[in-house]
């Protein structure tokens, strides 16, 4: 297992603390005036969820968490589960509605995500940073409202409402960040 040492702590690193796989989801450098330099660091249980906040020293050191990252494809909801398939081997994995969270608002058939195992288990997911949705239904812009800050909120083709400007009318295709939840840009008509 490789360490990772203070210097290569960065948000989105995967580590083990207590034989669990953690996610490092914030980290602040902080160098008081006196004494070694800090690193106040938020991580996140990648098996039950959990966050917890842990401060290190200067030359202190994790281990890397021992979790593979697939290239996956999103097949379809069966009832409360995500089934999603490998690329390369075709096995199936099944997630639950708690570890996939608020990315089902992303997830059409056949869009390719990324599987985190653990021990061979999925225990997470995420969804491109960008997809393309098209707009289901949204309440008419008013004539005349052309400039960029009038929002109002539309329903893609999953069901999740995001909030678009009001020029966007149902059927555009528009281009979602899904970090944010935001809209990036219409793609089509």
């Amino acid at each position: 297992m490789a360490n990772y040492n203070t210097s290569d702590f960065r948000k989105g690193l995967k580590v083990q603390i207590d034989g669990e796989p953690y996610l490092m989801t914030e980290m602040n450098f902080v160098k008081p005036g006196k004494g070694n330099a800090m690193y106040k660091c938020r991580l996140k249980n990648l098996v039950r969820g959990t966050s917890l906040d842990r401060t290190y020293k200067g030359g202190d050191s994790l281990e890397s968490a021992d979790v593979e990252e697939i290239d996956t494809q999103f097949l379809y909801r069966q009832g409360d589960g995500f089934v999603f398939m490998d690329s390369k081997t075709y096995e199936q994995y099944e997630l639950t509605a708690d570890q996939v969270d608020d990315a089902w608002k992303y997830l059409k058939d056949g869009i390719t995500c990324t599987v985190t195992l653990y021990n061979g288990n999925p225990i997470v997911m995420s969804p491109p940073n960008h997809v393309e949705m098209e707009i289901i239904e949204c309440q008419p812009g008013a004539k005349g409202d052309t400039a960029t800050n009038v929002t109002k909120p539309a329903k893609v083709e999953t069901g999740a409402e995001i909030t678009v400007p009001g020029f966007i009318k149902e059927g555009n295709v528009i281009k979602i960040d899904t970090r944010t939840g935001e809209y990036i840009e219409r793609v089509s008509n």
